[in-house]
């Protein structure tokens, strides 16, 4: 095995259960690897930072050709990126303030609580399908104001979209790409004509937001109302299940750290930046620079991808003590969990606060629960990484 096939195994699935060994491969193969599709892999912590925040590296897929529809501003880069996730934005409440995030802390906490009805000693449950997937569906759903019977429509388009954007070198992504795309054009729509229904009408949810802002200057055009929608939807919601499934993971496979939780739950917030450093539910962002650009002393050309492995930046021994080690008391923790700079999870604060209920919820159970599988099954994708099933038996 050689360094510039390093992107092809950390996205093969047969490494998906442990691609810290390979992350750790890449760290010694240097700060800027090229692989054998001609794109660049970057693993360690202090370069992919600077590139996160240089503003001469791209986010949107148009400036390689590679869609003619304007992406969602997750893809956008400034100032259109900036005036659309503020326009977004809006709805949560004023920067700094609580908003609709924090006003949900409540309803978080009931609908976690009706979550834990089926976790009952002698029994075994799937913590993702019981309850990491449930739990932050059921919350974006209300936020944005989306029937719950309406869900397992929008989980088979949100799957669509979320495997065409995966990391996948080498591939035919033809089909794939086309299939997120009828995805994205039918949720879209679905989202669209939900929000327009609720136009003129008073209705506390985020569509209506949007359809009935006043100020002509700050209203969305329906391509960029359909784009948002299913944007914050996916945002909503997939980030947490990781969160939570590689949580309970992590916590099962490590009594002691666990043990410390049940005695101090005062720990979880802290516990919770841990997680999103060591088993991260991001694990790797593109970008595309802008002009020829040097990294550590490799030069890349304008046009050329870009592959920010956050996962390995979070275990790099340059920049945290003990990488490899699970601390829920880790101080100075600036994991790169959910990115950084301008496109920093949008998400985050929602995964955060449904994060730290779920776990504290279950904490009680897990201490004389037990995993059936271990590995678990995960995900096809290796970009949003965490299992498909978790079984365990309490």
């Amino acid at each position: 095995m050689t360094a510039d096939t390093l992107l092809a195994r950390i996205t093969d699935y047969a490494n998906r259960h442990n691609p810290y060994p390979l992350y750790a491969e890449l760290r010694e193969a240097g700060p800027v690897v090229l692989q054998a599709d001609g794109s660049y892999l970057v693993g360690n912590y202090h370069e992919i930072a600077a590139l996160l925040h240089d503003p001469r590296m791209s986010v949107d897929p148009r400036t390689r050709g590679e869609v003619t529809h304007k992406p969602p501003f997750l893809r956008l880069d400034d100032p259109e990126h900036h005036r659309l996730r503020t326009l977004a934005m809006r709805p949560f409440g004023p920067p700094h303030s609580p908003g609709r995030v924090d006003a949900m802390r409540g309803q978080i906490d009931q609908i976690t609580e009706e979550l834990m009805a089926p976790f009952e000693a002698g029994r075994q449950l799937d913590v993702v399908d019981d309850f990491a997937y449930p739990l932050p569906v059921t919350v974006i759903c209300r936020l944005l104001g989306v029937p719950r019977e309406d869900e397992p429509l929008l989980r088979a388009w949100s799957d669509a979209l979320v495997a065409a954007a995966d990391v996948r070198p080498g591939d035919d992504t033809t089909e794939t790409n086309q299939t997120g795309d009828q995805a994205r054009i039918e949720m879209g729509g679905y989202l669209v004509n939900l929000a327009e229904q609720r136009r003129g009408k008073s209705s506390d949810d985020m569509l209506a937001a949007f359809v009935n802002e006043l100020d002509p200057a700050l209203r969305l055009t329906q391509e960029e109302l359909a784009e948002t929608a299913v944007l914050l939807f996916i945002a909503g919601h997939e980030t947490t299940v990781n969160l939570i499934a590689n949580g309970v993971l992590t916590l099962l496979r490590q009594p002691e750290q666990l043990d410390q939780l049940r005695r101090d739950p005062d720990l979880l917030p802290q516990a919770v930046e841990e997680l999103l450093r060591y088993e991260p539910p991001v694990h790797m962002r593109e970008r595309i620079p802008l002009a020829d650009i040097d990294i550590a002393g490799t030069t890349i050309a304008q046009g050329t991808p870009i592959v920010l492995a956050l996962a390995s930046g979070n275990r790099d021994p340059r920049r945290f003590h003990e990488p490899d080690r699970f601390d829920p008391t880790r101080p100075d923790n600036q994991h790169l969990g959910f990115g950084s700079g301008i496109h920093l999870c949008y998400g985050a604060p929602l995964a955060r606060l449904e994060a730290q209920a779920a776990l504290g919820a279950l904490l009680p159970h897990l201490g004389t629960a037990r995993l059936v599988q271990d590995p678990p099954p995960y995900r096809q994708n290796a970009m949003l990484r965490g299992p498909r099933h978790l079984p365990v038996q309490l």
